[in-house]
Formats: C-alpha cells, structure tokens, sequence
C-alpha cells in the first residue's frame, strides 16, 4: 500500500505526488493499493481524509483525552510533519492542561490540541528491528500535538487513523521515528484499536553520511535519477546507518 501524506499543505504541492511515484516505480518499489490505483480503503491521500481524522478529535475530545492548548509555539508548524531525531516535538510544560476540557469546541480550528499523557507512564513494546523498547511519558515526551490551530490534523493522530481503518499489521520506517511508536500507542489505546507491529529500519544515507531527506537538503533519488544513476547503483551504495 502507498499512502501519500499530504497533510501540511504549506509543505506538500500537486506535482511532487507524480515524482514521488515514479522514483519509486523506478527504485523497483510496487504496490497494490494507492493514490494512482485506488483500493478498497481509497482515498490513500491524507488531504483527502479529514473527516476519518475528525472522527477520532470528536472521540478523543468527548472522553477527555485531549485538551486545548492557546500556547504560541513556532515548533508547531512541524506538528502534520513526521518529526525525527533532529527536529522533534518539545516536552511541552502543561500551561494548558487545566484550562478548559475541551467541550466547548465542536470544531478544532483556532487552538492547538494536545494529548494528555500521564506522567511517569510507561510506554513499552518490542521492536521488531530493535527489540524491546521502553518510554516514560512526561520524560521522554509530554503532551504531544494532534490538532494544529490552523485546523491540519498532527502526523501522529493521522498516521493511527490510517493505519487502524486501513487494517495495517506491521508498519516498517526510519528508526528516527522509534519514539512516534510510542506516542502513538497512546492513542490506539485511547480510541480502543489493536496496533499494529512496528520494524524501525537504519536510516539510508548518502556518500557523504547525510540522512536521505528533503527537509535537510540531502541528495536525492530524483537528484541522482538526472544524474545518470541506474537503480541498481543507487541500491547499492547507499550505506546504512550504523546504530549507537
């Protein structure tokens, strides 16, 4: 399955939705499910999606699990983003965790919706890469983003959503993201679904040691598709990152 992540519409534009598609078709990567082919679980981009995601606010909202947050944050522009290890989410110090319950809103927009984790908790499963995993919310994470005050769901509450409607069973990413799992686990419990299974991969590399990414300018498959490199060549020397 393909999903295409679209949320942020300052980051994410029409045409890279083609270019995305072909580089992979071109690296050998096919699937049988997406926003080129439709499925049983269409559509498959998030821009397309928001009332799955309203659903789960309205649910999150009604149980208490989610609370408004007025704070001005310039890290909340990365919030529909997938964070990593370089650029994730503060802890955040719980201004606003008892102002208000959050009844009052019957829609998101205007505030920042954060969830409340319990201090202390922890959070722990077992990576299928990395093996056994373990979080403390309010330590390693405190109450995290799932709606932004310009009315974009968060990456977080996007991605739970798609995975438990699209009946995902193991999701494989960048080890970058190992503390999403956790966050995310969170939520599956909140909304009473089963999670899936999580693999955390090393991250790809150029020849320089750069991370494989857009956001930090690395170099890219289109970039070295233009060059002259076959697929094969690309496959083969990038390097994997090492783990510490």
């Amino acid at each position: 399955m393909l999903r295409n992540e679209d949320l942020d519409p300052q980051r994410s534009q029409a045409q890279f939705v083609q270019a995305m598609i072909e580089d992979l078709h071109w690296l050998g990567i096919h699937w049988d499910e997406g926003p080129d082919c439709g499925g049983p679980y269409a559509p498959y981009s998030q821009s397309e999606r928001r009332e799955h995601y309203l659903a789960a606010w309205r649910r999150l909202r009604d149980q208490g699990a989610i609370y408004p947050c007025t704070c001005s944050r310039k890290d909340l522009a990365q919030a529909a983003s997938a964070p990593n290890d370089t650029d994730d989410e503060p802890i955040y110090p719980g201004r606003c965790r008892s102002r208000s319950d959050g009844k009052e809103f019957a829609e998101p927009a205007g505030v920042n919706w954060r969830f409340r984790v319990l201090d202390d908790q922890e959070i722990s499963f077992t990576d299928l890469q990395l093996g056994s995993q373990r979080f403390v919310a309010g330590r390693d994470f405190g109450d995290f983003v799932v709606w932004r005050r310009d009315d974009v769901p968060a990456y977080q509450l996007a991605v739970v959503v798609d995975d438990a409607e699209m009946r995902i069973s193991e999701v494989v990413r960048g080890a970058d993201l190992l503390k999403s799992a956790a966050r995310q686990l969170l939520l599956y419990r909140a909304l009473g679904w089963s999670p899936p299974a999580f693999y955390h991969c090393d991250l790809m590399l150029d020849e320089g040691g750069a991370r494989l990414a857009k956001r930090h300018d690395a170099l890219s498959i289109r970039h070295l598709r233009e060059s002259g490199w076959s697929s094969a060549e690309v496959l083969q020397k990038i390097q994997p990152l090492k783990r510490v």
